[in-house]
């Protein structure tokens, strides 16, 4: 079949266009090329993208597949007449459906996020950005008592972007601390973490993929070797068995889906919007 292109295009960021197009295109094995063009919120912008999509369709030889997040009338339509593509406008769609469900009409505001740098929500993101950046990797034991979660594990187990994804996506105060050899020979958590065993949350992996995961960053070291890695998995599992922390192996799950589990276990109110 022909290498086809997928545009997502929107007159803000287009992370909705592509995240929503992207959730069915996954539902197809099939080499496609994707491209987002944001911003997309002027006539003489509309004409160039238009001009993009058709010069694939005769490159590609198929029409490409184009999601549009576009809130003016007369910006859709003129994707709609202009391409020789496939058109998923979301707009009609979803939102036109919902005005006359709910007998109201919609802002129809450009943008995603036009305004919310104002909202008290995007201020506790960066707040929790900021913490989780100050506290990755065990850098520091300070505030913990305001984290809303401590992740624990081996290291390159996903502690750091799971911490990373719970921060930008939920406004959720997430550190973490690796769990290393001097631990385990102790047979307890680090100090900082026991007044907070509470809060903690442990990711764990399987070994092999651990010891592929570091080889890439240390080849050939002890860090690195796959005995040892099943030596700190083991030890960890059992650590956190005892202190009686939950946990879960990231090996076969997404960032999604940790987080996702992780807010269902320490706060359910951050999955309610």
């Amino acid at each position: 079949m022909p290498n086809r292109s997928v545009f997502f295009v929107s007159d803000g960021t287009g992370i909705t266009a592509e995240t929503f197009g992207n959730s069915i295109l996954a539902q197809f094995t099939l080499p496609l090329r994707h491209v987002r063009r944001p911003f997309i919120n002027s006539v003489p912008k509309a004409e160039k993208v238009i001009e993009e999509i058709n010069a694939a369709a005769l490159g590609d030889g198929a029409r490409p597949i184009v999601f549009l997040t576009l809130a003016a009338p007369e910006m859709r339509d003129a994707f709609v007449d202009g391409c020789n593509a496939r058109v998923f406008d979301m707009f009609t769609s979803f939102v036109e459906p919902l005005e006359q469900e709910f007998s109201m009409a919609s802002s129809h505001r450009v943008g995603r996020f036009s305004d919310v740098a104002m909202s008290r929500e995007y201020h506790d993101r960066i707040e929790a950005i900021n913490f989780s950046l100050a506290h990755d990797d065990g850098q520091s034991s300070r505030n913990l008592d305001v984290a809303d979660v401590i992740l624990v594990g081996v290291s390159r187990c996903g502690k750091t972007p799971t911490s990373l994804y719970l921060a930008m996506q939920h406004g959720i105060k997430a550190a973490n601390c690796p769990l290393i050899p001097e631990d385990f020979e102790r047979g307890k958590l680090p100090t900082p973490l026991l007044p907070h065993k509470a809060k903690c949350f442990g990711l764990t992996i399987d070994p092999e993929r651990l010891s592929q995961i570091r080889n890439e960053r240390r080849p050939g070291s002890k860090y690195a070797d796959l005995l040892n890695c099943r030596y700190e998995v083991a030890e960890a599992e059992k650590m956190m068995r005892r202190e009686g922390i939950a946990w879960l192996s990231s090996t076969h799950k997404s960032i999604e889906e940790i987080a996702t589990t992780i807010l269902r276990d320490i706060r359910p109110d951050r999955l309610i919007y």
